[in-house]
């Protein structure tokens, strides 16, 4: 992979017809705050900051939200392809880097089609009509009076094309949002299954992931993390790595130990050395865990605890039954099969990284708080890493490859985690308790509702205003503060999320209990809090289904008023072929779940089939149908994807997952510690598509895995007639409970 252009080098590739990115510039004292704007255009509000046009033919969209497997560029393409009415083929996409593109943030919470498609869709429509416009004067027509087809712009037999434009029409202007996109029944690609511009080279060996990029001068780095939080380095034989075939640099700076070699092989080598020869002091610092955990994080760590939602009805009866549930979940991995890696080159004091963040300008802004220098001498260039799923170590190898590029002589370093380092250092989805009630009345309807939560913090992302959210930035002999920890406040929400229920309780309460102290480190796993709590939501309202001797279908059905809610549960059940009140032979059973994901974003139904070995206490979901209304769909295929893939992701963490540790130590450190779901055991699944072309977008990435969990959880309750409320739902586990 060679290195990316400048901005100017790129820039001048071809007569464009735009010169330069800007964003909105700062308000001047007493100027009016600017109207909004729809998507990601509030915060990049020129129209050259989204697309330009080429002489050579082409258009190029920047987007600051970045590719990881979802499919995002291809879904861009096409919204921009039928508003400027070309063709698929001439449209190429810059995505995530802080030179070219505008800033989006973070890639995360399945919000990329909803703000940078909207985004894009605005802004195409408006350079659509600037261009065609400026060809109707050029031509000396009306603009009504044009036709468009794939950038060229005909009326009474004359044509003008966009690439003829570039000194008529002007781009370096603010988006004004006026232009209203097409009508779904003008669109020629959305609502299309289109070929992903990002799979052939994945599938062909090409240099897809950063873990290929290979530069010229490049050497290759590792890094020697402490055995335990809050171990301290003591003494290190850094002679004896000196003398080591290919060593060319040692770097010690406080704790951060880190080493670059001419081969690959060499610095591993290099690596298990300094291992070796660490002195570190350590301390019992880790919680409890097992079921202590729970307890620890229930009852003993200090919490800062608010009431999420509330609603209280005079008029409801009585309940004549009251049902309690806890649910569990323990601290999990991202699980990303390449362990991250970034490319990091310092040339006269500026840095550039290549890397898998999924913020790359977040990215560039602690980095150039750790380096004490201008965010404009650091560039973050995305490229995809192989495995993502939310704050995983990507943004943290980045300074670990920085800093060890500080002693190459600005030779380029790719600096590559070893499995321990990711499993180990990482930040962890955190640990969770759900504690729920729910009163029936004498017909079976839900009168009282109440759901606490105890969560850890779900997002230590980079970008925080105080502080910095590097791993290495804290083990510096100079260290850089951690930053306060925080959650994502609603309407999307962290540890809360999804925790409000939409279905129609007279009573409920809904209370979160943060835990801001970590002594494991957690941040954003994909979903944040949503999957737990969907888990334990949707089993619980099984659980009082059964109570009130309903069908688990039409008790949800009934106790909801979203018509696209109705619609989805009874899609997935239709489709799975649901009997009312089946009976569960104890070896085979069925359950549902459903969500709206953050109770804002896409709406999701599961029925899952398990089938379950009694004799070793394993799990296996043999079939799940999903139904899912995601507003107006870009790429069915797209879609499907994303369900399939979060439907097996949950299976694996639901089935499997959790990490292991003692007081003072992760335990955690291989695929051997860490079993996730293999081949042979991935379910059959099937994903019906509820299209609603006039709708708006709704993200839809992150919404299968709670309504996939609790349908497991249902499924084996309905097969075997006992409940199981703690994560994982592993052999041991159920064998006990069958027991």
């Amino acid at each position: 992979m060679k290195p990316s252009l400048s901005r100017r080098d790129f820039l001048k590739t071809g007569s464009a017809l735009v010169i330069s990115f800007s964003l909105a510039p700062e308000l001047a004292f007493g100027q009016a705050k600017p109207a909004a704007l729809p998507g990601s255009l509030g915060n990049n509000r020129m129209l050259d900051s989204w697309l330009r046009v080429d002489a050579d033919g082409s258009v190029t969209l920047f987007t600051g939200k970045i590719e990881l497997g979802q499919g995002i560029g291809t879904a861009l393409i096409q919204i921009a392809a039928d508003e400027l009415d070309v063709d698929l083929k001439r449209i190429r996409i810059v995505h995530g880097d802080t030179a070219l593109t505008p800033n989006e943030g973070q890639t995360a919470g399945s919000q990329s089609v909803e703000n940078s498609g909207t985004a894009v869709r605005f802004a195409c429509a408006e350079a659509r009509d600037i261009l065609v416009n400026a060809a109707a004067a050029k031509l000396g027509v009306a603009a009504s009076a044009l036709s468009v087809s794939d950038g060229t712009c005909t009326a009474g037999g004359k044509s003008i094309a966009y690439w003829d434009l570039a000194a008529d029409a002007n781009l370096k202007r603010e988006a004004s949002a006026k232009i209203k996109p097409k009508p779904a029944s003008e669109h020629k690609w959305v609502g299309k299954n289109v070929l992903r511009r990002d799979i052939p080279k994945k599938m062909t060996g090409g240099a897809a992931y950063v873990q290929d990029v290979r530069l010229p001068g490049m050497v290759f780095g590792r890094v020697v993390r402490p055995p335990s939080p809050g171990a301290q380095l003591v003494s290190f034989d850094e002679a004896a790595v000196k003398r080591m075939p290919g060593v060319i640099a040692v770097v010690r700076d406080g704790d951060f130990l880190g080493v670059a070699a001419e081969r690959e092989e060499q610095a591993i080598r290099a690596r298990e050395l300094l291992k070796k020869s660490a002195q570190w002091k350590e301390s019992a610092s880790l919680p409890p865990s097992g079921d202590a955990l729970f307890e620890h994080l229930m009852t003993k760590a200090k919490s800062v605890d608010s009431v999420v939602s509330e609603k209280t009805s005079a008029t409801a009866a009585a309940p004549a039954k009251t049902l309690n549930a806890t649910y569990t979940r323990p601290f999990q991995v991202h699980g990303s099969i390449g362990p991250s890696c970034a490319v990091a080159q310092w040339r006269e004091g500026k840095l550039t990284v290549w890397t898998h963040s999924q913020g790359v300008f977040p990215l560039r802004g602690d980095l150039a708080k750790v380096f004490a220098t201008d965010p404009a001498n650091v560039r973050c260039i995305h490229a995809e890493g192989a495995g993502c799923y939310g704050h995983n170590g990507a943004d943290d190898v980045a300074l670990d490859a920085a800093l060890v590029a500080r002693a190459t002589g600005g030779r380029p370093v790719k600096l590559q985690w070893m499995r321990d380092d990711e499993f180990q250092w990482e930040p962890y989805g955190s640990a969770m308790a759900m504690k729920l009630s729910g009163g029936l009345d004498a017909q079976g309807n839900v009168v009282n509702w109440t759901h606490e939560v105890w969560s850890h913090p779900h997002n230590n992302r980079p970008g925080a205003p105080d502080g910095v959210n590097l791993l290495a930035s804290w083990h510096l002999e100079k260290p850089s503060k951690a930053p306060t920890p925080a959650d994502p406040p609603l309407p999307t929400g962290g540890g809360e999320r999804n925790s409000i229920p939409l279905y129609d309780f007279p009573n409920q309460k809904v209370v979160k209990h943060f835990l801001p102290e970590m002594t494991m480190r957690t941040s954003a796993l994909r979903t944040l809090g949503g999957y737990s709590n969907v888990f334990a939501l949707e089993s619980f309202i099984d659980e009082l289904a059964l109570a009130a001797g309903a069908d688990p279908v039409e008790f949800r059905i009934r106790h909801l008023k979203d018509p696209r809610a109705k619609a989805v549960i009874e899609a997935a059940a239709q489709r799975a072929g649901w009997q009312p009140n089946a009976k569960g032979d104890g070896s085979h059973g069925r359950g549902v779940a459903f969500s709206k994901y953050k109770n804002l974003a896409c709406y999701v139904a599961v029925v899952a089939d398990v089938e379950i070995d009694r004799a070793s206490g394993k799990v296996r979901v043999t079939r799940a149908v999903a139904a899912v209304d995601a507003g107006q769909i870009v790429n069915p295929d797209g879609v499907v994807n994303q369900i399939e893939g979060g439907i097996i992701q949950s299976a694996s963490w639901t089935l499997l997952e959790a990490v292991r540790y003692d007081r003072t130590r992760v335990t955690t450190r291989s695929w051997a510690d860490y079993p996730i779901i293999h081949f042979g055991d991935v379910p059959q699944v099937e994903v019906v598509l509820l299209d609603r072309p006039e709708e708006r977008f709704l993200g839809v990435g992150e919404g299968s895995q709670g309504p996939a969990a609790a349908a497991i959880a249902n499924a084996i309750a309905h097969a075997t007639g006992k409940r199981l409320r703690a994560l994982p739902f592993a052999p041991e586990r159920v064998k006990q409970a069958l027991a």
